[in-house]
């Protein structure tokens, strides 16, 4: 296994499909969960809080639609910087932390990083890449327009594939 997968707690079907309910609707109450899984209240409530002290579960959160906030402009601009020393968590930190970025992928290939972000218009998204070129170490920016987005169903959990998942079995059957 690569050091990517790093379970070290011991999951089953049954975490697992608490895990797809949840994400598909946080606020699901412990009573519905419950009779959905054939289980007591007070045994999903265990397994809940496992999930969370353990880490898998990292917090609840409410999804908030951008366009209600007129953020209806997506866009993904690929970063290209200068390879130094701690390069990749220092310009990474610093550009998950500008205003109307809302993910940051650090890449191997032609592409250094990639930068996913929300803006209200093509003002706001020239002044938000003025302020990726001002990093220092960034020499070029591409970016592209979002022109529709199409949603996952089912979250981290509900999208395993087969071989995924039987690999998280597997690997806390041990």
């Amino acid at each position: 296994m690569s050091d990517t997968f790093r379970m070290a707690l011991n999951l089953d079907e049954t975490d697992l499909a608490i895990l797809e309910r949840v994400e598909d609707d946080f606020d699901v109450s412990l009573e519905t969960l419950a009779d959905q899984l054939d289980l007591s209240k007070s045994a999903v409530h265990y397994r809940l809080n496992k999930l969370k002290d353990n880490g898998v579960i990292q917090g609840v959160t409410a999804d908030v639609d951008p366009l209600a906030l007129g953020l209806e402009m997506a866009a993904v601009t690929d970063v290209m910087v200068t390879h130094e020393s701690g390069y990749s968590e220092d310009i990474g930190e610093q550009l998950i932390e500008l205003d109307g970025v809302d993910q940051v992928y650090y890449t191997m290939g032609d592409v250094d990083f990639v930068v996913i972000s929300r803006v209200q218009s093509r003002d706001q998204l020239n002044e938000l890449i003025d302020r990726i070129v001002a990093i220092d170490g960034v020499n070029e920016t591409s970016s592209k327009f979002v022109m529709q987005e199409f949603e996952a169903n089912g979250g981290v959990a509900g999208n395993l594939t087969d071989e995924a998942r039987e690999a998280v079995l597997d690997w806390t059957d041990k």
